[in-house]
């Protein structure tokens, strides 16, 4: 049997473990010890000792581990582990049944019960990534298990706990994917790259907005696409039947990146206008050249540097929206997101409204979004649930 390190919970943060809430905070724990260290595994009791959960030491940006039972059975962490991979498949047998669409999240977290490790599913390829090291040195035993999931051909991971990207192989086993990758989404072709730094190409929780561009929303609209980074919108939007997509975003990765989706979907690049610019400054020409726009789509990062200009989400994004009305054309509508979890949706409409209310013209937000729903969330963790993504229609 496995040994479990006791941990008294304070009393005021009681209520919330029993709740559900999966994370361990150090800070809100009364005898947390430099004994603890990564892997450690953990057993958090009240202060009369009473029984709570099972867990896991493993320091990440939002905490210092997650808790993965709540079963006085003490578990085993890589059988619960084993346990929550087997339900989360059985609850994607819609997307494996889905030929339209071969890329989706199969294992989400904390949504599928065990927090520190989400996987990616991409035609076949896995893809892992690991938010601590706590739970990545349970990787080799974890690893079996996986190569004999049936639809697995090989396997590859990023480590997020490391402060930096490692410059390293992140091909794990198995067969190697081609490069560029070409995966379906509701129809759709992009092209991704599973070892290829930090991301793939593409976002895979956006996939219900795409979606709803694809449609028809963009039929006969011009449609500028901000921070786009490889143009999965524009694609989409030309999908709805879009007139013409302008692309816009800081890294020199765009324009090859962009006409390669375009590209892979037989959509003629050379038609479409996609510049490689700070964002903020190619607001200032647009605005200077009278440019507007049917349909705008702004998905910041939640932080971005350029030469000219730093971005913070929780700051910076109420002047972000200033900025874009200005280029939404009368009738036209502004489709904003951010995946900043330290804000709700009723927060982040909230400013919404704070913002658009300064205006002449009259507004309504028609749509909203959240993750869809192979990302699984946890109700007692709402954080979790950090995509949120609105439809606002000017007049």
């Amino acid at each position: 049997m496995e040994k479990y390190y006791p941990l008294q919970v304070a009393k005021k943060h009681v209520n919330k473990y029993q709740q559900g809430y999966p994370l361990l905070h150090k800070e809100w724990m009364m005898n947390w010890s430099k004994k603890i260290t990564e892997s450690t595994l953990l057993k958090l009791v009240s202060p009369a000792g009473e029984f709570i959960a099972y867990g896991y030491a493993g320091k990440q940006n939002k905490g210092d581990g997650w808790l993965f039972s709540f079963d006085k059975k003490a578990p085993s962490l890589l059988d619960n582990l084993q346990a929550r991979l087997q339900e989360a498949v059985q609850m994607r047998h819609s997307y494996f049944a889905d030929e339209t669409t071969t890329a989706f999240r199969l294992f989400n977290g904390e949504g599928d019960g065990f927090g520190g490790l989400t996987i990616d599913y991409y035609d076949g390829f896995l893809l892992l990534q690991w938010y601590s090291l706590g739970l990545y040195q349970f990787k080799k035993e974890l690893l079996p298990y996986l190569y004999d999931l049936p639809f697995v051909k090989g396997i590859y991971e990023k480590r997020r706990f490391e402060q930096e990207e490692a410059n390293q192989d992140d091909f794990v086993g198995g067969k190697k994917a081609t490069e560029p990758l070409l995966v379906k989404e509701n129809g759709m072709t992009f092209a991704v790259y599973l070892d290829d730094g930090w991301m793939t190409g593409i976002f895979l929780d956006q996939k219900d907005v795409r979606r709803e561009l694809s449609l028809g929303f963009t039929a006969g609209k011009t449609v500028l696409n901000t921070f786009s980074y490889t143009g999965a919108f524009s694609v989409a939007a030309l999908y709805g039947g879009a007139l013409h997509t302008t692309s816009v975003d800081a890294a020199k990765r765009t324009t090859a990146k962009t006409r390669e989706q375009f590209e892979v979907n037989q959509l003629d690049s050379t038609s479409q206008t996609i510049v490689v610019e700070d964002v903020f400054q190619y607001f200032k020409y647009a605005l200077r050249k009278g440019k507007q726009f049917d349909v705008v789509i702004c998905d910041p990062p939640s932080f971005a540097r350029t030469k000219k200009t730093t971005f913070q989400v929780a700051n910076d994004y109420p002047e972000l929206l200033r900025q874009l009305i200005p280029l939404t054309a009368t009738g036209g509508t502004m489709l904003v997101s951010t995946n900043y979890a330290g804000f709700g949706m009723k927060a982040f409409k909230k400013m919404i409204h704070s913002v658009c209310s300064e205006e002449t013209r009259t507004y309504r937000i028609v749509k909203d979004f959240s993750l869809p729903t192979d990302f699984r969330t946890n109700k007692a963790f709402p954080e979790g649930n950090y995509l949120k993504v609105v439809m606002i229609q000017f007049d």
